[in-house]
């Protein structure tokens, strides 16, 4: 199973001690970005820095992505031939707005290049979305990763802290990805001083199911990894029904009582991914009592 993706960290390409400082950071992915965080005129000195990166490794357990510029951008080619000689866990492209920029995302990495994640932040991609799930496979598209700036920047809209105008474009994005077998990351939350802000916005993206979110500053990471990880009640649950299935009187049965519910395989899955994302490095929550589904088991005694 995937290690989890409770929090992506966007590090700017051209800052080689934020580069430093990233492989000792406790996210789950380091995103080099050679896109929004770095000047025009340092673009050419954050490629050759992200390159050495990658080549230098040492990021540990963490997935280390590159974002390059767009493709209408005068750095993107060279960003590509410049990544075409390493080996990232992924590439990320800011604004793709289709199935077609997905298969030329491809075509530029090479069948055996690094996976491809795709930036969700047009109005084009959000009412493409389907084609993009569908393309997925074919084009070794393995993350979404939300841009809700950019998307509010070209609505016009003002989302506010319960981002109201982007939920339709967050549900969407989340839709496609499951459909796709993709990662979905929420996108960057620009509260770096405001903790309360941040969590509430944390936990909004876990509630609609995203797998974690991209960040901006080192400072959130916490937050992320809380938000996006299971709480005590249910990794509790989680290994119960774990443990039920694993029953030899459970061989064969698709569903089986546990307490006074009745769990399903599928709930077996959900249960290993849950204990997966607490086996990583960041501590189980120990408040809340939602469990990811309706019906919470009185007892954990299989019959």
């Amino acid at each position: 199973m995937p290690s989890p993706l409770r929090s992506a960290l966007y590090m700017p390409a051209s800052n080689a001690r934020a580069i430093a400082k990233a492989r000792s950071l406790a996210c789950d992915a380091v995103i080099l970005d050679l896109e929004d965080a770095v000047a025009p005129e340092e673009k050419a000195r954050a490629r050759d820095q992200a390159v050495a990166a990658v080549r230098e490794g040492g990021f540990g357990h963490r997935r280390l992505v590159v974002r390059v510029n767009g493709a209408d951008t005068p750095w993107h080619a060279e960003d590509l031939a410049a990544l075409a000689s390493v080996a990232p866990d992924a590439v990320l492209f800011p604004k793709v707005a289709d199935a077609a920029g997905l298969h030329a995302a491809r075509a530029a990495l090479g069948d055996r290049g690094p996976a491809v994640w795709a930036m969700i932040e047009t109005c084009a991609a959000i009412l493409d979305l389907g084609a993009l799930a569908r393309a997925a496979a074919p084009t070794g598209t393995s993350a979404l990763v939300f841009g809700g700036n950019d998307l509010a920047k070209e609505m016009r809209c003002t989302p506010g802290a319960a981002r109201t105008p982007l939920l339709p474009a967050l549900t969407l994005t989340i839709c496609a990805a499951r459909a796709g077998n993709m990662i979905a990351l929420d996108g960057v939350s620009n509260a770096i001083d405001d903790a309360e802000a941040l969590a509430v916005e944390c936990a909004q993206g876990a509630a609609m199911g995203f797998d974690g979110k991209t960040l901006i500053h080192p400072a959130q990471i916490a937050a992320a990894n809380a938000a996006f990880a299971p709480d005590a009640a249910t990794l509790e649950w989680a290994r119960a029904v774990i443990a039920a299935f694993a029953d030899p009187a459970a061989d064969g049965r698709g569903a089986i009582r546990l307490g006074s519910a009745m769990v399903e395989r599928l709930h077996l899955a959900e249960a290993e991914r849950l204990v997966a994302i607490a086996g990583s490095s960041a501590p189980v929550r120990s408040l809340g009592t939602g469990l990811p589904f309706a019906t919470r088991p009185a007892s954990h005694d299989p019959e």
